[in-house]
């Protein structure tokens, strides 16, 4: 669905148009419940669940674009999440130091490539094991496709912190998925005929 249909919709769902509200519901809860699979695992959809039915119960007052629903979404979203973590007592801590030293990332990212080219299910699994902030950032600027002032919005972070937390979950990512490559070479480099043994997954 393109942004100008997107806000044609967005307005017919704040006027109270239930097919409104459902064809949102269609455009964004896959890439919402993406995003909480990594936060909260499988309580996803009832997570996805609570922050549609806070969607539902707003929306009348918000103000704004599609593309600034979109943001105010993934910021209930992740508050509902946050709020899951919390009553589990399975919140992660921030790991120290996550955004302190500013590093440069290239403008050609292979790392960001190699992600977007990942099967969705290995993506949300590889992304999930980073650190909570790494993954958040992550997801929201790669997957999701949010720009860096709209992640740093949905995060209540600096966009330099969210550019440096990216740029450092893309990296531990790109390590992971070269080693993999390096693995699959030296499975096949074992010799014609080998016998090469499975790996339990």
């Amino acid at each position: 669905m393109s942004g100008g249909d997107l806000d044609s919709v967005l307005d017919s769902a704040r006027a109270g148009d239930e097919s409104g509200m459902a064809e949102l519901w269609h455009a964004l809860n896959p890439p919402v419940l993406r995003y909480l699979r990594v936060v909260v695992g499988q309580a996803a959809e009832d997570v996805a669940s609570e922050t549609w039915l806070q969607a539902a119960r707003d929306i009348r007052r918000f103000r704004g674009d599609a593309t600034g629903f979109r943001v105010w979404l993934f910021r209930v979203a992740r508050n509902r999440a946050l709020e899951e973590l919390r009553r589990s007592g399975r919140r992660k801590e921030d790991p120290a130091g996550l955004y302190a030293a500013p590093d440069r990332a290239s403008r050609d990212d292979p790392a960001r490539e190699a992600v977007e080219h990942l099967a969705t299910r290995q993506a949300l699994r590889l992304i999930s094991e980073l650190p909570a902030n790494q993954a958040e950032a992550v997801m929201l600027r790669v997957v999701v496709g949010l720009d860096v002032t709209q992640t740093a919005e949905v995060l209540g972070k600096r966009p330099g912190a969210i550019r440096i937390a990216a740029m450092r979950g893309l990296r531990r990512l790109a390590t992971v998925i070269d080693g993999d490559d390096l693995l699959d070479v030296e499975r096949a480099g074992t010799g014609a005929g080998a016998a090469v043994p499975e790996v339990a997954e």
